[in-house]
């Protein structure tokens, strides 16, 4: 292991933080296709924000952490890690386009006696089936006879400056009984929850793969909790306080479920299903579920605008939020943007303030204008989308005019000054 010489390839919110924390104990380059990506990262500031600038800058200046776009800079590299994102398609197919072009990269840089090890989400099969036989016929070597494979998900939760990469239990996995251990010796140096060896490679792919799937079912209940609720005027987090007196019961709440993760693991693991001859009735009720609350928040507003009186045509509304989830800048599969596009087909004027999102990153990928600084117009109504922390004893309803509405959908808001909530 002493010789081991690492590269992560793909330096987003999961290949970054996860290279340099390894490169605290090995000589480890960050390989990533965007050149502006590295020479913003080697000047020593991460974008995502998941990677502290003086963290970054002490990895580069004192652990030797290079990231580069040279691909013949990775070729003595012996361990690669793939960490690259496993979007869905328009029709929530699994889209494994970025997969496929890593893997083309490892096959070649990679020689006799390498390790390739996955991080990204995949459903069960992948890496063996899809990933490895790229790797293979790019390379002209074998697996478990010239090179061998192995498969850690990820586990970064974006923003969470507490559970960073090293303080979450790491899952880890081989493609014969003695790599597997290698592979987790290599982990278990530097994240200190600890790991778990899994048996097969495929068993660590499902691990991942249900526990996102898992959340976002139990997040799909609640939020049909609330739709119940709130037809029987009953206010849910009333209920879910009270029934979070008993010891086993789950605290999930309702809300918008975006991300990378739960809003797409879903899918994988879906599809892998049907693809055995199992439909998933659960898993796809729980995605339909999620994926309609967008539309359902909007709608709420406008039904709460009509019963106050307000003019909705040409009326102003003003989104708080728009990332993925809380104190980070991730936009990617944004559920905030379900919300603005219900509410424009009433021809409104929709202004989304978070000073947390890029404009530029949110205007490319969404085509839609996000302002960093709060406007001074006052607003006909409210949407609280995201429970930013600089959100924090924000005066909501000195943004609005005196006869407004307001929608808390994080349910972080005074109940006394909403007039609807999740």
């Amino acid at each position: 292991m002493k010789d081991t010489k690492i590269c992560v390839i793909g330096l987003g919110y999961v290949g970054l933080p996860l290279a340099r924390l390894f490169s605290t104990k090995f000589p480890t380059v960050g390989f990533d296709m965007n050149q502006k990506r590295c020479d913003a990262l080697m000047a020593g500031h991460d974008a995502t924000l998941e990677v502290a600038d003086d963290i970054l800058q002490d990895a580069i200046k004192n652990h030797g952490f290079v990231c580069t776009s040279d691909i013949e800079k990775i070729k003595d590299c012996n361990f690669y890690i793939v960490a690259v994102p496993t979007p869905v398609d328009a029709d929530n197919n699994p889209d494994l386009t970025p997969l496929v072009g890593a893997s083309t990269t490892v096959g070649k840089v990679i020689s006799k006696g390498d390790v390739v090890v996955y991080e990204s989400t995949v459903y069960p099969g992948v890496t063996e089936d899809e990933c490895i036989p790229v790797v293979e016929k790019v390379s002209g070597l074998k697996m478990n006879v010239d090179f061998y494979g192995g498969y850690s998900p990820e586990r970064i939760n974006p923003g969470d400056k507490q559970h960073t990469v090293e303080h979450i239990k790491k899952v880890t996995s081989g493609s014969t009984p003695e790599i597997g251990k290698y592979i987790n010796e290599v982990y278990s140096s530097v994240i200190t929850a600890g790991t778990h060896l899994a048996p097969t490679i495929k068993v660590a792919e499902a691990a991942k793969v249900i526990e996102n799937s898992q959340r976002d079912i139990n997040i799909a209940f609640v939020n049909e909790l609330s739709k119940i609720f709130n037809k029987m005027g009953i206010d849910t987090l009333d209920v879910l306080e009270a029934a979070g007196t008993k010891w086993n019961f789950l605290p999930f709440r309702p809300g918008l479920v975006g991300g990378h993760c739960i809003g797409v693991d879903p899918y994988y693991l879906a599809q892998c299903a049907q693809r055995h001859g199992y439909n998933p009735e659960i898993i796809l009720a729980g995605r339909r579920m999620n994926d309609g609350m967008g539309e359902y928040v909007a709608t709420e507003t406008i039904k709460l605008m009509l019963k106050k009186g307000l003019q909705v045509l040409n009326s102003n509304i003003i989104i708080l939020g728009f990332t993925f989830k809380e104190n980070c800048p991730d936009v990617r599969n944004t559920k905030v943007i379900d919300i603005y596009k219900a509410l424009k087909e009433y021809n409104l004027n929709l202004t989304v303030y978070d000073p947390w999102a890029n404009p530029a990153i949110v205007e490319h990928e969404y085509g839609i204008k996000v302002v960093n600084e709060l406007p001074t117009q006052k607003f006909d109504a409210a949407i609280a989308a995201v429970a930013h922390k600089k959100f924090d004893g924000m005066d909501v309803p000195a943004l609005l005019k005196e006869k407004h509405v307001i929608f808390d959908v994080k349910c972080t808001l005074d109940r006394n000054i909403v007039d609807g909530r999740l």
